[in-house]
């Protein structure tokens, strides 16, 4: 980053965004909105003039994409960072307030403005793409709610009143498979209306045990592969990459994943996988081979989660279908 006279600490909520001044300690509260942001803007350049600074902020989802989206269209320099980050480097914080959050915020990107990348929006079709997946996760959840008070209905006695709980369970069940349905169709024409979002989604599908689904979140989560520079960076993102643990001489015990990483990812790939061994020849025959060797089903799971996320980084860089070996094997 280049070197900047101050930083700006936006703390986002639903409503409101709370920005604070790191060096001159200045702190302000704005609506979420358009209005909210140019205010936020002339606040800005009324304290720092012709400074040069930038602002930060957490990744929130929704509440911070129509800011980051203003930012970017104003050319004003913006980093969107992960709560996570932000909580672990502040040390011993007692009390929470959005004033405390966002004055915190502008402490973190001061002191690690030489270490941090400016961030950009995602494209237009990008963030529909997420809004449409988390849409049908919330669907997916509603309708694994109702099946499971159908299936715990039908275990008590048959009545009237139970009979016609069964049945509005049932209509309500159909009906929430027919918008997920509806909302897997326009995930489909979405894809179809971007050629670089219909090539790579039909690249990743060349891959067995990658469906609809995972090759969507793998696009998003990605940013259509421009986000990662290789697959080990996404297996950390994701979860799934082993890590050493050990200390001095006493301890050494054997690599493993940090609980830290994208549950939702991570879930996918394990049901990826768990279908790529059953119809995959190599994968299978991988997945044997470890277990000969005496590691646990889990860890010989992970690696073939792993080998999943090469074969996709693989083919969206080469740019060819995935075609399997063994068949040409002599």
């Amino acid at each position: 980053m280049k070197n900047y006279a101050d930083v700006v600490g936006i703390d986002v909520s639903k409503l409101t965004i709370d920005g604070h001044i790191h060096n001159r300690s200045k702190h302000r509260v704005f609506s979420n909105t358009s209005k909210g942001y140019r205010a936020l803007v002339l606040w800005i350049e009324k304290h720092l003039k012709d400074q040069s600074y930038f602002l930060c902020f957490e990744n929130t989802g929704h509440y911070s994409t129509n800011l980051s989206i203003y930012l970017s269209q104003h050319d004003i320099d913006y980093l969107e960072e992960s709560p996570l980050a932000i909580k672990r480097s502040s040390g011993i914080v007692r009390g929470k307030t959005d004033r405390l959050d966002a004055a915190m915020i502008a402490r973190y990107a001061w002191l690690y403005k030489d270490e941090l990348v400016l961030s950009s929006p995602k494209e237009r079709d990008i963030q529909e793409l997420g809004r449409l997946l988390a849409f049908r996760d919330q669907i997916v959840r509603d309708r694994t709610g109702k099946m499971s008070s159908l299936k715990e209905a039908r275990s008590l006695l048959s009545s009237p009143s139970t009979d016609s709980c069964c049945k509005i369970i049932v209509k309500t069940i159909h009906y929430l498979t027919k918008q997920i349905e509806a909302v897997e169709g326009r995930i489909k024409e979405l894809l179809q209306e971007d050629q670089s979002l219909r090539k790579n989604h039909k690249l990743l599908n060349s891959l067995k045990g990658v469906g609809l689904i995972l090759s969507c979140q793998l696009i998003y989560h990605t940013n259509n592969f421009d986000r990662f520079a290789s697959w080990r960076q996404f297996s950390s993102y994701c979860g799934t990459a082993p890590f050493a643990h050990s200390s001095g001489t006493s301890i050494k015990r054997r690599n493993r994943i940090h609980y830290i990483g994208d549950r939702k990812m991570k879930t996918l790939l394990t049901l990826a996988s768990n279908s790529a061994i059953q119809c995959d020849t190599e994968l299978k025959l991988y997945y044997k081979k470890k277990l000969e060797e005496g590691k646990p089903k889990m860890v010989a799971l992970n690696n073939v989660r792993n080998k999943l996320l090469a074969r996709a980084f693989a083919v969206v860089k080469r740019g060819t279908p995935y075609v399997p070996l063994k068949q040409y094997a002599a």
